[in-house]
């Protein structure tokens, strides 16, 4: 899966990161490296959250597909 990631500089030095898909899902770090990995992180333990809830959700369902 390929996702869109912004990349800012912070104003008291080093990066800071967010995935616009995933609402809220934002990270830091020092180096461009450290935040990639970092958001990386974020994002999948983001995914993983959504996709408890949704299991346990009797309205919802969540399916996954090929585009």
């Amino acid at each position: 899966m390929k996702i869109d990631i912004l990349i800012y500089k912070a104003q008291e030095g080093g990066y800071w990161a967010k995935v616009p898909a995933l609402s809220g899902c934002v990270s830091e770090g020092e180096t461009k490296t450290e935040v990639l990995s970092n958001i990386k992180e974020a994002a999948l333990g983001w995914l993983e959250v959504a996709s408890a809830r949704h299991k346990k959700s009797k309205i919802a369902q969540l399916v996954q597909m090929d585009i």
